[in-house]
């Protein structure tokens, strides 16, 4: 695994009538949250994504359906199925990101620690192998 990404447990509120996850700044996930979206309805045997962030922490769930997200640090490469709602992805610093295999039905929520910049984005692969390599 690489050292900026883990998993976190979510807090699972379950009684007779259902499950119910209540997620907290700086509490369920390791930040404040300042932005909050959802990926939905993607396009079959699309991929999305192909970037890295410089700066930004973001906490990723499948809230409903599952994707699969091949992580990149520059020097390993993992595969990571997302598919329970009550696991979180929380990805941070220089790693790059693309996201596949999604399930007709899959809705994935990202929990960002900063409003969305433009500025943070690697867009090129290149110039993110050699931002790692400094």
């Amino acid at each position: 695994m690489i050292s900026e990404i883990r998993s976190i447990d979510l807090p699972d509120i379950r009684d007779q009538r259902g499950g119910l996850v209540a997620i907290e700044s700086a509490a369920s996930v390791p930040f404040n949250i300042k932005r909050v979206y959802y990926i939905f309805k993607t396009v079959e045997n699309f991929r999305r994504g192909y970037h890295a962030h410089r700066e930004l922490k973001q906490v990723i769930i499948a809230v409903s359906g599952s994707c699969t997200f091949l992580l990149d640090d520059g020097k390993k490469r993992s595969e990571i199925t997302l598919n329970d709602p009550l696991k979180g992805l929380y990805l941070e610093g220089l790693v790059w990101r693309e996201m596949f295999n999604f399930s007709p039905d899959c809705v994935l929520v990202v929990l960002a620690d900063q409003h969305y910049d433009e500025n943070d984005y690697v867009r090129d692969y290149q110039q993110f192998q050699n931002l790692v390599q400094q």
